[in-house]
């Protein structure tokens, strides 16, 4: 498969309707799933919000916004994902979760329907393993927001084919992407360099070298960061910080992978970030 022309969305949360903004405004038909009326109904909400945007900035017109909106249809029956050349996968980060879905995916979709998956931190391989599809399964991991953040980590699992690749690969291309391609591994290519940086700058913190304004103003200045680490892992979530951390820790098996102790009382105190109002800032 070449060219792929209608795209199915699993999920209509924040990277469900980032990708769906993404795909419909360079004219690719879309159809978002989710379990409710609701959840779809708030995830074309915020795309629209997201154009509404655009147009203030004069980044994009309202013609822009009425054809995007057009594109996407919502459903919460995976049976209107039939048309669909390629189906990506962007529920909850929950290996359970997914491996349902993508069974129920599966069995639903005719024989050459490509899938993808979203995950930012699970293997691949494991993944489609858990389909009869695995040559055609791959991952697609979006950053944050997803209309404006330019890359594509395309993670090849073992099984994973070079048409199903190539075809990703030309599709995120389309998307206006810049897309690199990974092996599978825990933590993929940015997450596996970011994270433990993060940890290692809470090492820096804990022991007192300068203080997080400092840090930050460091990476910033001195790395053309445009966020500093502490800052970051405050909008990221301490938690999910740590949780990536042990997951390095139980696959490598890596000491250098260790926690900051810091960043693991922090988490145990509720500071969590920005979401919690407090992390290495209060906010």
């Amino acid at each position: 498969m070449n060219t792929i022309q209608t795209i199915g969305i699993i999920g209509a949360g924040t990277m469900g309707n980032g990708i769906a903004q993404a795909c419909a405004t360079c004219g690719i038909d879309v159809v978002m799933v989710d379990i409710s009326q609701a959840a779809v109904d708030k995830g074309l909400a915020t795309v629209a919000g997201s154009l509404d945007r655009l147009i203030k900035k004069e980044k994009a017109t309202q013609a822009d916004k009425t054809a995007a909106l057009a594109r996407i249809k919502a459903s919460t029956q995976y049976a209107d994902l039939h048309g669909c050349d390629l189906v990506i996968e962007a529920a909850t980060e929950n290996e359970a979760l997914k491996v349902k879905i993508l069974q129920q995916l599966d069995a639903e979709l005719p024989a050459h329907v490509l899938i993808a998956s979203n995950t930012s931190s699970i293997s691949i391989t494991k993944l489609a393993a858990a389909t009869q599809r695995a040559s055609q399964f791959i991952g697609m991991h979006f950053f944050n927001p997803v209309p404006m953040m330019a890359l594509v980590e395309i993670i090849r699992g073992l099984q994973t084919s070079d048409a199903t690749h190539d075809a990703v690969k030309a599709l995120s291309q389309r998307l206006g992407k810049t897309p690199i391609t990974v092996k599978n591994a825990p933590g993929f290519v940015v997450n596996r360099i970011l994270v433990p940086m993060i940890n290692e700058a809470f090492f820096v913190l804990a022991e007192g070298l300068a203080t997080p304004e400092d840090i930050d103003a460091g990476m910033k200045l001195g790395c053309n960061h445009p966020i500093g680490p502490l800052a970051l892992a405050d909008m990221i979530g301490l938690d999910v910080c740590l949780a990536v951390m042990n997951v390095y820790v139980e696959e490598y098996n890596d000491g250098k992978y260790r926690p900051c102790p810091l960043l693991k009382e922090m988490v145990a105190a509720g500071y969590l970030g920005r979401k919690t109002g407090r992390g290495v800032y209060t906010y």
